[in-house]
């Protein structure tokens, strides 16, 4: 193994290490302000250095959110400098996630013509990272004046099929799936040309598991929230990786209940790890999924690639348990609530 790539394996384990504990999520289970969670945050766990300059008195959860997703950011982009074989590839992912965030939010300003929030929410550190021009996007005032910003990026022949409609109004959900499916072939195709034997596939049973899951979370969406129709489901599906055959697909969309979708993601291989996760909520199948694989595979794997990925997947949600955290406490949910939540 080269030395680079022992490199990566060897940080991404170390920081691995460094995560919350159980011990840490109890005690910040038992804070009782968002005041006493940063104070805990600072003094005893990875993210002082990150939080040292922010008053944990004063602070804003919309600050706060920023300056661990700088941190995260930042993190997974200087492991990516010690080199894996698709190292580029994976900041390229990183930062295109960023920016769909940042599409979809000022959309749905827009949507509500409130687009002089944006420059305000935006997050700073971000600017040189990418090649959209976050001013001109910022003073957009219609979808036109939006498209025309994003016409050079690789979103625009998405962006350029949707317009608002006679009320004015983007179908965000859409976009927002469109988008992200966009994202996540980019990386599959990279995965496909850069990679080989082991690595290729344990970083492709990896994420096409991932993907089967969403798949099942977005069929129960569209079915509980929309209603749709079982051709227009299909529709929002990234089919092209995945595990899944295109018979079961048909009968998860087909479905006439919830618990029929579940009863046939169930038959499937992947579709058994159902049964070995704790979940409270059916929205929390596929994070907590996503979790138990990457968890696995920063014990098990010997590939750079596969744990620094996997890196970036725990810390991912171990960040939107932060998050979760912050807002039980501040709207005073009680302490099982909160933690049901939680995925660790």
């Amino acid at each position: 193994m080269p030395t680079t790539s022992y490199a990566v394996l060897t940080k991404s384990r170390a920081k691995f290490g460094k995560r919350l504990t159980e011990k840490d999520y109890t005690s910040l289970l038992a804070c009782q302000s968002v005041a006493e969670v940063m104070s805990y945050l600072k003094s005893y766990t990875r993210y002082s250095a990150a939080l040292r300059d922010i008053n944990e008195r004063d602070v804003h959860r919309g600050r706060l959110e920023a300056m661990l997703k700088q941190e995260l950011f930042y993190e997974f982009d200087s492991l990516c400098r010690y080199d894996s074989s698709i190292s580029s590839g994976f900041t390229r992912y990183a930062v295109e996630n960023i920016e769909v965030e940042q599409i979809i939010r000022f959309l749905i300003l827009l949507n509500s013509s409130s687009t002089d929030k944006f420059i305000y929410q935006f997050p700073a550190y971000f600017s040189k990272h990418t090649e959209i021009d976050i001013d001109r996007l910022a003073n957009a005032k219609s979808y036109d004046e939006f498209l025309s910003v994003l016409s050079s990026s690789s979103y625009y022949d998405i962006l350029k099929s949707y317009a608002p409609d006679e009320k004015g109004r983007l179908h965000i959900s859409e976009i927002e799936n469109k988008l992200y499916e966009l994202v996540f072939t980019n990386l599959m195709n990279t995965i496909n040309i850069r990679t080989k034997g082991q690595e290729k596939r344990e970083l492709k049973s990896l994420l096409m598991t991932i993907n089967d899951y969403n798949i099942f979370s977005m069929i129960l969406r569209l079915k509980k929230y929309y209603n749709l129709p079982a051709d227009a489901i299909k529709e929002n599906l990234l089919t092209e990786f995945c595990d899944i055959d295109s018979k079961t697909i048909d009968m998860m969309c087909n479905a006439e209940s919830s618990a029929e979708v579940f009863s046939v993601m169930q038959s499937t291989h992947n579709g058994k790890l159902i049964d070995k996760i704790g979940y409270v909520y059916a929205s929390d199948i596929s994070p907590r999924v996503k979790f138990r694989l990457a968890r696995k595979n920063m014990h098990f794997s010997n590939n750079p690639s596969v744990v620094l990925i996997s890196y970036m997947f725990v810390s991912e949600i171990e960040l939107m348990n932060i998050i979760s955290l912050i807002e039980g406490i501040r709207y005073k949910l009680d302490s099982k609530k909160i933690q049901s939540m939680l995925i660790y």
